[in-house]
């Protein structure tokens, strides 16, 4: 019986250990030294400084300790508060959170909002404070768009037609649906979509048809073609995704090719795209009834030399973008200071592989398309439309729209919130998309109570 470690003990006794030689570990981390050339006076010299020659009164005699240890325990317990605040990162200078007041009033109702757009209990976190200098909110000062600045800035609600749109307009529509009736949003693969390390094609379509209750069609796939240390754009634009008139069709829906900037590694096994090659060739191909074009693409992606990447860029006035789910693989691990160097070293089932890529590309192609119909990022609450400075602060942000951000999308796209919160429901079912599903279920409840 002595010999047995019993219910948790042994691990106990080790975890409290543990804690007593970090909080140790700390205390001597924080310890600065002394001013070059000072020293600390002995306990002799300490003695004859108060004053006496032989034993002081006891009134002036320091006693057993009590003083020295009261102040030892009330610096230790100092140090480690400000060790704590050390760990904790300020927000962008001239950047303040919103009060919880603001919050409710960003959202745009005078009184009590409906209940789909009630904040309600668990559902929509506070803004986290920054853990990491590279945090979002750590380096950029965000204004925050509130609903009632979104219908003022939004050129999407202007009574006139945007210039750059060439397709049936009606100015006294209400949102965006009712303006431009024949509008979609499309979508381009650019490169393959096909092996085990890309998430579904379709239901990226599918979720983003859902997530703003529009219609999403694709263009024909553009190949990506390697020749003699180039990468060329090789694909069309057919007939039927342009509504110009037919003596115009024939010349745009002819095959293109056209060589796109990029930089390939020393032994060709990594290749980087520059977007804004891309982005020029997107502006080329937007078809005459598109709201707006995003090209989708597992290649890498940068802008200038010193990047060691960039998830995407977007040119809103033309409404055109190129994303990149390259670094959205969990399998894949790369490095902080070179470009080039990425390798698949983690071993995830292929199920959670899958599940983890579409879930992370989702929330990246829904965020994007928000920026391009005149949503910002968003700092009222914990929601998709949040900014972020990382991959690991982007992984960890919820699929979700906040109350603020999700009446700016209805007003502009015209859902009804609960009709939509079943279908999101039914995706992420049907997509074994647990966390999100149960997340839907309760905000269905709680709309409807």
């Amino acid at each position: 019986r002595e010999f047995q470690v019993g219910a948790g003990r042994l691990i106990n006794s080790c975890t409290h250990m543990s804690r007593r030689r970090r909080r140790k570990d700390l205390e001597r981390e924080a310890t600065v030294s002394f001013a070059v050339g000072f020293r600390l006076p002995t306990a002799e010299q300490c003695r004859k400084a108060i004053g006496f020659t032989g034993t002081p009164p006891r009134e002036f005699q320091v006693g057993a300790g009590r003083l020295i240890n009261s102040c030892t325990h009330m610096s230790r317990r100092r140090r480690r508060k400000d060790l704590e605040r050390e760990a904790t990162v300020s927000f962008a200078v001239g950047f303040r959170l919103p009060t919880a007041e603001q919050c409710r009033k960003a959202i745009g109702f005078t009184g009590t909002p409906p209940r789909e757009f009630q904040v309600g209990a668990d559902f929509f976190s506070p803004i986290p404070q920054p853990t990491s200098i590279d945090d979002w909110l750590a380096q950029y000062k965000e204004e925050g768009q509130t609903y009632r600045k979104f219908l003022t800035e939004n050129p999407w609600f202007s009574s006139r037609k945007r210039k750059s749109i060439k397709q049936t307009f009606i100015g006294k529509g209400k949102n965006i649906r009712e303006k431009y009736p024949d509008g979609k949003i499309y979508l381009l693969p650019l490169g393959d979509f096909s092996d085990d390390s890309s998430p579904s094609f379709d239901q990226l379509m599918n979720y983003a048809s859902v997530f703003f209750n529009t219609p999403v069609q694709s263009l024909p796939a553009v190949k990506l073609v390697r020749e003699e240390g180039h990468i060329k754009w090789v694909g069309q634009v057919p007939p039927s995704a342009m509504s110009s008139p037919p003596s115009k069709r024939r010349k745009l829906s002819r095959s293109q090719q056209r060589r796109l900037l990029c930089r390939i590694s020393e032994d060709g096994g990594h290749v980087q795209l520059q977007v804004n090659s891309v982005l020029t060739q997107l502006k080329q191909v937007i078809p005459d009834d598109a709201l707006c074009l995003v090209a989708l693409t597992m290649t890498d992606l940068y802008e200038e030399r010193p990047d060691l990447f960039v998830a995407g860029m977007a040119a809103g006035q033309h409404r055109v973008a190129v994303f990149s789910f390259c670094r959205y693989d969990p399998t894949v691990s790369f490095s902080n200071e070179l470009w080039y160097e990425l390798r698949h070293s983690r071993k995830i089932p292929q199920r959670e592989k899958q599940k983890l890529m579409l879930q992370r590309s989702c929330r990246l192609l829904v965020h994007e398309l928000a920026h391009l119909l005149g949503v910002d990022h968003c700092i009222h609450y914990s929601c998709c439309m949040n900014g972020s400075g990382h991959l690991a602060e982007d992984f960890r942000q919820p699929m979700h729209l906040c109350p603020v951000d999700l009446h700016k999308l209805a007003h502009l796209c015209g859902f009804d919130v609960y009709r939509r919160y079943e279908k999101l429901l039914e995706f992420f079912r049907e997509n074994n998309l647990a966390e999100e599903a149960d997340w839907v279920a309760r905000r269905l409840e709680f709309v409807t109570t």
